[in-house]
């Protein structure tokens, strides 16, 4: 009856500790985290210019417009009021003309609002392909006709 009686009173004591581990876990993620966000928070400084009455350099040249209908067509803009209608080959075989005559030429997509976002993207594959480096889409400013 005397080793019933001891198993008893032997009772385990509870802890009053916490266990800490999980939240070391936790602390040792958002450290990493914070470590690889915090470069990317100061991505520029800021500088004051010194002021010149120089003129820029640059020419203002017409940019190339590639323009996609609602039902998928392309058109192709090389001068200002020169619209045409081209077809995929066409407007692959004339942006390879126009980028080696000029690889610096600014190209923009106009894509209708309501054309395949699939058709924009092909006609940014096109123009890929046909050497352009730098594409950019064309938006209208809220307030300008639409809604």
């Amino acid at each position: 009856m005397s080793a019933i009686a001891s198993r008893r009173h032997r009772k385990r004591k509870l802890k009053a500790e916490i266990n800490v581990v999980p939240y070391i876990d936790v602390m040792l993620v958002l450290l990493i985290i914070f470590m690889v966000t915090a470069p990317l928070l100061n991505l520029g400084v800021d500088i004051e210019l010194p002021q010149s009455n120089a003129k820029s350099m640059q020419e203002k040249k017409d940019p190339v417009i590639v323009s996609v209908d609602p039902a998928g067509n392309y058109f192709l803009t090389v001068e200002a009021g020169s619209n045409e209608a081209v077809t995929r080959d066409t407007l692959l075989a004339k942006m390879r003309a126009i980028v080696n005559q000029n690889p610096q030429v600014p190209v923009f997509v106009a894509g209708d609002g309501s054309a395949n976002y699939q058709k924009v993207m092909d006609a940014m594959v096109l123009l890929q392909e046909a050497g352009v480096e730098r594409v950019g889409l064309m938006s209208q400013p809220n307030g300008e006709g639409g809604e």
